[in-house]
């Protein structure tokens, strides 16, 4: 069991891991050793979450879900194989968290009588000030 919150853990059998070769540092080892990790957790079918955090992950997860609703993590910071599957294990955690908060309630707020009138003598002053920059039009007498 993977704990994200005091509340909340999810399963290791719901996460899949693929090691792929990665990319950067590694020298000549990058061109052998498979030390990418490509971490799969497939969101719409995991019983561990409730359909308003899987809702708030979805939203998260941005281009990293699938239509599938299986959410991607490619971790290859580091040079090792468990550096990289410990990185991704902790970025689904730190995403699920986020997912888990629940955000708090917009109040809306409306604009003080005092700053719509500062605005409109703004406005005003403004509008002065252009207004004398115009070339001055004769009236014919």
């Amino acid at each position: 069991m993977i704990q994200v919150t005091p509340f909340l853990s999810i399963d290791e059998n719901e996460i899949q891991e693929e090691f792929i070769l990665s990319s950067g540092p590694g020298g000549q080892n990058v061109n052998k050793v498979a030390t990418a990790v490509q971490l799969r957790f497939d969101v719409s079918k995991s019983p561990s979450l409730s359909p308003e955090i899987k809702e708030r992950l979805i939203r998260l997860a941005g281009s990293r879900m699938t239509k599938d609703g299986v959410l991607i993590i490619n971790a290859r910071r580091f040079r090792t194989q468990e550096g990289n599957r410990q990185d991704a294990r902790l970025r689904l955690v730190e995403l699920i968290r986020q997912a888990a908060e629940t955000p708090r309630p917009r109040r809306k707020t409306t604009v003080k009588a005092a700053a719509k009138q500062r605005r409109l003598d703004e406005k005003r002053q403004r509008s002065t000030t252009k207004s004398m920059r115009r070339p001055v039009t004769r009236t014919e007498e």
